[in-house]
């Protein structure tokens, strides 16, 4: 089990909790429905990532440079694709115009495919 992984991971579905509470009675008095829509897509994906995360810290015969890999991978993708998301959702409320940092979210989105497809890879690869 690496601590580290697993700690994020659960961190990750804390936050993602949280969050989701909090669009579900804060935010739906200041923001539209397609709004509330975006946010709760930035909680799906950061709860499947936080679950990736602590499935991934448990995981039998996986090398420490590739779980180290992924775990990185879905660290930023997390990161730039559901915090991306958050902020954009949210611009209404700010005066910062996060349309203008929206090209971050597929970057976040590729990252986790790619955290993904090299997991993938690593395990048919594995000899």
């Amino acid at each position: 089990m690496n601590k580290t992984i697993l700690i994020t991971g659960l961190v990750f579905g804390l936050l993602a909790v949280v969050l989701g509470a909090f669009g579900a009675h804060g935010l739906k008095r200041v923001i539209g429905p397609d709004e509330i829509n975006t946010f709760e897509t930035g909680i799906k994906y950061q709860m499947y990532h936080a679950l990736f995360l602590i499935l991934l810290s448990m995981l039998p015969n996986i090398s420490n440079g590739t779980r180290n890999t992924v775990f990185y991978l879905v660290f930023a993708g997390v990161v730039l694709f559901s915090g991306s998301i958050y902020f954009l959702a949210t611009n209404a409320l700010t005066a910062f115009d996060f349309k203008k940092i929206g090209f971050i979210t597929p970057i976040g989105g590729t990252l986790l495919i790619a955290a993904w497809g090299y997991l993938i890879f690593s395990v048919l690869t594995k000899k």
